[in-house]
């Protein structure tokens, strides 16, 4: 059994997602674990070089995870042979600019997304992606870690028996409440309530909401999208207050065309001024003919045609059901590993043993296709169709 070396160049990895998802919770380890298996018994270990532009945040990260390699010359880094995959977790206006970059050096590129703020600068960087995948073997890739949840997993697999019989109707609930500044310490970054460095709670989420509709729902179809910003005074990092120039919240309804044909109606609730009474910070609600179920991050409950009771309405005496109770556990058959790192090993082994790979740069586009479609509704106050995505 060998190790083989894999060069990795992670940009962007000071920031929240790129540090703890992408570089502690993946990469590291992925080395500490020994690798990637392969297909023969070998291994892959990726050796990463960290590139930011502040050195001594760059040079602290490095020290603090036992990476040797670190710098803030991007440019330097693309042109080193050693080095054949660029992963991008900076910001989404740069994010075409910085792929197109590495494309052309010839590395295979792996981003966060959206993989842009506009639909044609999707595409555009999509159809290079492809071409050199066809002409130089350039392989790509697009985050969509939310396919690999223990939660989602667990529906998935219920869809995939049968439980639900025809699937009616999916409810999705995200969100929670993100403090203002004033008060109490924000926990999100304050870019993303500015639209004009690439904020917005449209631009962040329904790129996940597409692939995860896609994948185990229907494919989407047509939607409805009102979107808003509810809280126009925000405090930054630094305590200052600024105006909050991007949607805080979107409420959205999505006519979808099932995996068998059938018709299904995805509503979709997503706030950062919520206040959260339910069991996960995001919940996914599917009503079928033969069974519903409820998915969180990790847990995943359902309910049967034949164990359903039959509540009656009486709105003149307490509640005497506890419907929580009535569902039952979906057990973990399995361990389940983090999403992120699950998405990078996938990635790793499609790099180097061409293992199949379908999460890529046009499925990346997609997501910023159903952003610009719900824009466009919202704008336009309107049903927006959403045609299959020529790339």
């Amino acid at each position: 059994m060998a190790t083989q070396r894999l060069g990795l160049i992670m940009h962007g990895v000071t920031g929240r997602m790129g540090m703890n998802q992408h570089l502690i919770r993946s990469i590291c380890a992925i080395r500490a674990q020994g690798g990637v298996p392969l297909a023969n018994g070998d291994r892959v270990m990726p050796d990463p070089i960290l590139i930011g532009r502040n050195a001594d945040k760059i040079a602290a990260l490095a020290r603090a995870h036992g990476i040797e390699r670190w710098g803030t010359d991007l440019d330097a880094a693309l042109a080193n042979p050693e080095d054949t995959v660029f992963f991008d977790a900076g910001t989404t206006q740069m994010r075409p600019q910085l792929l197109a970059k590495a494309i052309r050096a010839g590395k295979h590129v792996y981003c966060e997304k959206p993989i842009a703020t506009n639909l044609n600068e999707a595409v555009e960087i999509a159809r290079l992606a492809d071409e050199a995948g066809r002409t130089q073997g350039i392989k790509h890739g697009a985050v969509q870690d939310k396919l690999f949840l223990p939660g989602l997993r667990k529906l998935d697999m219920l869809r995939r028996a049968g439980f639900f019989g025809r699937m009616l109707s999916v409810r999705l609930e995200f969100g929670y409440w993100v403090f203002e500044g004033d008060l109490q310490p924000i926990q999100r970054p304050s870019w993303n309530y500015r639209k004009e460095d690439g904020g917005g709670m449209i631009l962040d989420m329904m790129c996940h909401w597409r692939y995860v509709l896609d994948n185990l729902f229907g494919e989407v179809k047509s939607v409805s999208c009102l979107g808003t910003t509810h809280i126009p005074k925000r405090w930054d990092e630094a305590g200052k207050p600024y105006e909050a120039t991007a949607d805080d919240a979107a409420y959205a309804t999505c006519e979808l065309t099932g995996h068998n044909g059938e018709p299904v109606i995805a509503q979709i609730n997503m706030s950062w001024v919520t206040r959260v009474r339910r069991d996960d910070l995001v919940t996914f609600h599917v009503d079928g003919t033969e069974g519903s179920a409820v998915a969180g991050l990790q847990s995943c409950r359902a309910q049967s045609r034949v164990a359903t009771p039959r509540p009656v309405w009486n709105p003149d005496i307490q509640q005497t059901m506890n419907f929580f109770d009535q569902w039952q556990e979906i057990p973990d058959v399995e361990t389940y590993d983090n999403g992120f790192k699950i998405q990078w090993e996938h990635f790793i082994r499609h790099v180097v043993e061409d293992a199949p790979y379908k999460w890529t740069l046009p499925e990346g586009a997609k997501g910023v296709q159903l952003v610009e479609a719900a824009l466009d509704s919202w704008k336009e106050r309107r049903w927006i169709d959403v045609p299959p995505l020529e790339v």
